[in-house]
């Protein structure tokens, strides 16, 4: 039997003759023909010898499993806290601030301190820098009415949306004051950046406070346990990641209704079984807190990340793997294996 295979990559850049962003999606096809003997072969490293193993079937992902692709979800597979994108300002850059700009802004605007709070996105997130938002939601109008300065940038807000050729845009013109896109949360939660080197053994996931506005280049997970962070921080969660998620260039481009949704999670894991995640993603989130200094991207370089972190992140792995089964996994072909079973056995 011959087999016929599609393949697409989406390629995004910047095109500085045309001063947009231009995205081109490039589709192969290709033939194979369907062997009794099937055989896939495993590298740990990319310069290492390989391991070869024989297969039944080998679908799309280059698994030994029956020929799946996967599609957006709407809503997570197993019973987990809802993803959503974080929020998007739509301002022309009139809600946003650098740490100067902010400081210079509030000299001439002392009364907006109270409503000027950390911007987060994938950036800020990962290289530990500062940028900061008006959040004027739930601010009455007698209160704006007070800060002229404020006042001013909202105008600016509003003539920018009408001017776009965009009806959704121009409609946010009607609420100049607020976000074009307002999904924060408003407890502690999980904030995942949707942008990751493809160089990483793990992308640096973390809890983050209501005061902390997610932008829409990060997912957040609102509802969220110290156990769903250490599911999503191992390399359980992190081998689906590689295997399903798209790619930016090469970097991991994190979806939540490919990738999150998608997600099988641990069936029946047991009380103490979910006390140990937890303990060991505390334990994780200490050892970070131990270097301060050092932005995530810094501590999740795989050319420098501190050995406790990488020991502590092996021992979080393991804890959730037990969540899983007893049996350690060995590679993560196996783990990807073991998770495409149970991924099967929850859409039966």
């Amino acid at each position: 039997m011959i087999k016929i295979h599609f393949a697409h990559r989406t390629f995004r850049w910047f095109n500085k003759a045309k001063g947009k962003a231009q995205v081109y999606v490039v589709i192969i096809g290709f033939a194979s023909i369907d062997t009794k003997t099937k055989l896939l072969y495993e590298y740990e490293t990319p310069n290492s010898d390989p391991k070869v193993l024989k297969a039944q079937n080998i679908n799309p992902y280059l698994v030994n499993q029956k020929d799946i692709v996967f599609k957006n979800r709407s809503k997570p597979l197993c019973d987990v806290p809802v993803i959503s994108f974080g929020s998007m300002p739509n301002d022309n850059g009139n809600f946003l601030f650098t740490d100067l700009e902010k400081d210079a802004f509030l000299e001439e605007e002392p009364g907006a301190k109270r409503y000027i709070l950390p911007f987060i996105s994938a950036r800020e997130f990962l290289h530990g820098k500062k940028r900061w938002c008006l959040w004027l939601r739930d601010v009455s109008p007698s209160e704006i009415k007070k800060l002229p300065k404020v006042e001013e940038r909202i105008k600016n807000i509003r003539v920018y949306r009408l001017k776009s050729k965009r009806g959704s845009t121009k409609k946010l013109a009607e609420t100049p004051y607020l976000f074009g896109e307002i999904r924060q949360p408003e407890s502690d939660y999980i904030l995942i950046p949707l942008h990751s080197s493809e160089h990483r053994k793990y992308i640096p996931i973390a809890f983050l406070p209501p005061t902390s506005v997610a932008n829409n280049s990060c997912s957040v997970i609102e509802g969220a346990t110290f156990y769903h962070l250490g599911v999503l921080t191992s390399g359980m969660h992190m081998t689906w990641v590689k295997y399903v998620c798209g790619k930016l260039e090469g970097r991991y481009r994190y979806s939540n209704k490919l990738v999150y949704n998608n997600f099988p999670w641990p069936e029946n894991p047991s009380a103490e079984q979910i006390e140990e995640v937890e303990t060991r993603v505390k334990d994780l989130l200490v050892v970070r807190e131990s270097y301060a200094d050092s932005s995530l991207a810094d501590l999740y370089d795989p050319l420098l990340m501190p050995k406790k972190l990488l020991e502590t992140h092996k021992k979080l792995d393991r804890a959730v793997e037990r969540c899983y089964r007893s049996k350690a996994f060995k590679t993560d072909l196996e783990r990807l294996q073991f998770l495409f079973e149970l991924y099967n056995k929850c859409t039966a």
